[in-house]
C-alpha cells in the first residue's frame, strides 16, 4: 500500500532523516531517524514507535553521541 502526503497528496518514501528539537535551552539533534518523507513537498512524518524511541532518547539523561557548535543568528538585529 502507498502513502501518501496530508498536504499535497504526493507519494511517501521511507528514508533516515536528522531530527532536531530546542529543548530546555539546548538544541538537540538526533541522526539516523528513519521516517516517511514526500517525494513532492519534502513533509516528514514519524511513526508512533519511532516517536516513543526519540522521547526515550531525549528525556533518559544519557551521553550524546558526539557534542556539536552551533551558530546563533538574531534576525531582530539585522537591519
Amino acid at each position: 500500500m502507498t502513502k501518501t502526503c496530508s498536504v499535497c497528496h504526493g507519494e511517501l518514501k521511507q528514508q533516515l532523516i536528522t531530527y532536531t528539537q530546542f529543548l530546555e535551552g539546548h538544541f538537540v539533534v538526533i541522526e539516523n531517524v528513519p521516517a516517511w518523507v514526500c517525494e513532492n513537498c519534502g513533509e516528514t512524518y514519524l511513526d508512533p514507535e519511532v516517536v516513543d524511541r526519540i522521547h526515550r532518547v531525549l528525556w533518559s539523561g544519557g551521553e550524546p553521541a558526539r557534542t556539536i557548535e552551533t551558530p546563533v543568528y538574531d534576525l531582530s538585529t539585522v537591519a
